[in-house]
């Protein structure tokens, strides 16, 4: 059965679809012979009325004035699936293979922007760095919140874009580099709030270490800004930061399971508010339902995800600009499986 793409009444990209879909909804003057489509392998859009196989289905009545946006396709929450976790790894080198360029520069220019980003608020954060260490834990703890929600103003949009251009290019659509910036323009408020409260319930789970740790570990971080001139004093400090950490590592382990649940819980949101058009709280729900079916098979993608890039990052770190690709593709393809045409 061959698979189609539809432009709706409304602008969007909607697909892929069946021919059996297409009849339905030129029957229900949804579409007519001027609506654009594509198959599959089609390189451009052309209208339906240059569709052999729909001539049919177009002759018996006039087209309408306008054509009715067709509404997001949610029938993947009625259905079930099967994660292919080898298949997913070796279909994302095989994109990577074919999409090297795009892929590769995509990622680049995300991580650059994310590493200014990240480098502008630490220069902020070291111009206070006195100011903070002595600061109330509480106010430290919150200023970890602060960097969360303005580094989230940025990465949100940011990987949202990024999951267009892998979700378009595996579905063989145009994409272009430039569309990395897409969620600045498309849903941007939508994709700060997700990357927002999801990072922030996140760092909410780590808040019983992060106080124990501040209570411990504060102290001697503060002396050991006092001792920059004295590096025998600050080798004196090293072994009770150690111990400090140390003993607070069981209730790090602690946090981390619910954050590792909530992570892979809600792995899924930025992409379902970019391609879907779901509000965050929506995308977060879909992403909660449809993962939790089968919770342990995406946590064993998201590990191989990890250890590809981890492989990436043992060639001097350089070799991550090719690694963290391919297991971005992996996820993606995942993702498309879940959510998706596909069928299992």
């Amino acid at each position: 059965m061959a698979n189609y793409f539809i432009i709706g009444g409304d602008g969007k990209e909607y697909g892929p679809v069946t021919d059996a879909d297409v009849r339905l909804w030129i029957a229900e003057s949804r579409l007519n012979a001027e609506s654009r489509a594509k198959a599959e392998n089609d390189a451009e859009f052309r209208a339906l009325a240059q569709f052999p196989e729909f001539a049919a289905a177009l002759a018996p009545s006039a087209a309408p004035a306008t054509i009715a946006p067709l509404p997001p396709a949610t029938d993947f929450l009625e259905r079930d699936y099967e994660l292919d976790l080898g298949g997913c790894i070796s279909r994302g080198w095989e994109l990577f293979k074919g999409n090297l360029g795009t892929l590769v520069v995509s990622f680049l220019l995300m991580l650059l922007v994310e590493m200014a980003c990240a480098g502008a608020l630490n220069l902020v954060t070291m111009a206070f760095g006195k100011g903070l260490l002595t600061a109330p834990i509480a106010f430290r703890l919150g200023y970890n919140y602060l960097f969360t929600a303005v580094i989230s103003l940025v990465m949100g949009p940011l990987m949202g874009g990024l999951f267009l251009v892998y979700l378009k290019t595996i579905r063989r659509q145009t994409t272009s580099v430039g569309e990395v910036f897409a969620g600045f323009q498309n849903a941007f408020g939508q994709l700060f709030l997700g990357a927002l409260v999801v990072s922030l319930v996140v760092n909410a789970c780590m808040l019983p270490f992060n106080f124990v740790w501040q209570t411990k570990a504060g102290p001697l971080l503060e002396q050991m800004q006092h001792m920059q001139s004295d590096p025998a004093g600050m080798q004196h400090l090293l072994p009770q930061l150690l111990s400090a950490f140390t003993s607070a590592l069981p209730l790090l382990f602690v946090c981390l399971i619910p954050v590792t649940f909530l992570t892979v819980s809600w792995q899924f949101t930025l992409p379902l508010i970019i391609d879907k058009q779901m509000d965050f709280g929506t995308a977060m729900k879909t992403s909660w339902k449809m993962v939790n079916r089968h919770w342990w098979q995406v946590f064993g993608l998201t590990i191989l995800v990890g250890l590809v890039s981890f492989a990436g990052l043992l060639g001097c770190c350089i070799g991550v600009l090719f690694t963290a690709p391919i297991g971005l593709a992996a996820m993606m393809i995942a993702y498309e499986t879940i959510f998706g045409a596909e069928k299992n």
